[in-house]
């Protein structure tokens, strides 16, 4: 007797253990689904253009050196008459007689010929023409479009995020409607990602501005022309799963 209890009760021990080891499954609450897809874009025109500038001093046969000071001098005067403040330029490198380490060392090589590159920043391709017609050519070396976006980008993005998800669930609609479904609630929404063009934003009518400045007078074209940027464009596409009522 007490051998038949042991062993009904090594049974229902037995058996509670397997039940804790076997997944519980629940009913689908969403048994009828369907996946759909919605993009949207837009083309905008930019208004922040990254411009580096390159200045090396020069010096004219019969003439001194145009000392680099002069020349950093100047550029920020035709800056400001451009309406460019100085808060829009910063340096990107320096070398020559009066770079960081020369300085410190106490070095000069009158026969250097010192350098510095300036990134300004523009909102606009007019103000470019109006400040490469004050530079000086002779110290100007480069004058070359490095990027350009949009101050309100952020923004952008965050409203074509928005157009993508309600794309997707007007394209549920007719879809569901033409199965004679009725489209539910949205069950996942996948985070859009964006898709630009390589290099899209520097992209130009022409590849640089000490191009189009430099060689217009040799070219027997006019000194000034409306260089034109091509529009960013912004594409979002975003998945969206609904349930079928």
């Amino acid at each position: 007797m007490k051998k038949l209890i042991s062993s009904v009760i090594i049974i229902c021990l037995f058996q509670a253990a397997i039940a804790q080891t076997q997944p519980i499954f629940t009913n689908n609450p969403y048994p009828k689904t369907i996946s759909v897809s919605g993009s949207a874009e837009m083309e905008i025109v930019p208004d922040e253009i990254y411009v580096n500038v390159m200045l090396t001093e020069y010096q004219k046969r019969g003439e001194s050196k145009k000392d680099i000071e002069i020349i950093k001098t100047q550029f920020l005067e035709s800056c400001k008459a451009a309406g460019i403040p100085d808060s829009l330029n910063s340096i990107v490198s320096y070398s020559g007689n009066n770079n960081y380490y020369n300085i410190r060392k106490k070095k000069k090589n009158t026969d250097l010929l010192a350098n510095i590159t300036y990134q300004v920043k523009f909102k606009s391709s007019k103000l470019m023409d109006e400040l490469v017609e004050k530079l000086d050519d002779n110290a100007t070396q480069n004058f070359l479009i490095v990027s350009a976006s949009h101050s309100r980008i952020t923004e952008f993005r965050r409203q074509l995020k928005i157009k993508a998800v309600q794309a997707a669930k007007e394209k549920g609609i007719y879809l569901t409607e033409a199965v004679e479904e009725k489209l539910g609630e949205a069950i996942t929404i996948t985070e859009p990602t964006e898709w630009q063009p390589l290099n899209q934003n520097l992209v130009l009518s022409n590849s640089s501005m000490s191009q189009y400045r430099f060689s217009a007078e040799a070219d027997g074209l006019p000194s000034t022309s409306e260089v034109d940027f091509k529009k960013i464009k912004l594409r979002f596409e975003v998945s969206v799963v609904f349930a079928l009522k």
